[in-house]
């Protein structure tokens, strides 16, 4: 039993030396992640906004479509 207490204590020691080995890669791995999340998002707002600049032209052009045939169609 005289061992027993220092076994405890480098049992102890080791665990805490892994848990701040695993708590260093997943902060590291969460700095990648949150990166990589910065960079897609910016992505999609630069998508975003070509697509809705292709929206706004297809509604103009459905838009002045619909006044052509409006004005064709009224005999002055």
């Amino acid at each position: 039993m005289a061992g027993h207490p220092k076994d405890a204590l480098e049992t102890a020691v080791l665990a805490l030396e892994q848990i701040a080995r695993h708590e260093k890669e997943c902060s590291r791995k969460w700095g990648d992640a949150h990166t990589e999340l910065k960079i897609i998002r910016h992505q999609l707002g630069l998508h975003a906004s070509r697509w809705e600049r292709l929206a706004w032209m297809v509604i103009g052009t459905m838009t002045a479509g619909v006044i052509a045939v409006i004005a064709q169609s009224i005999k002055w």
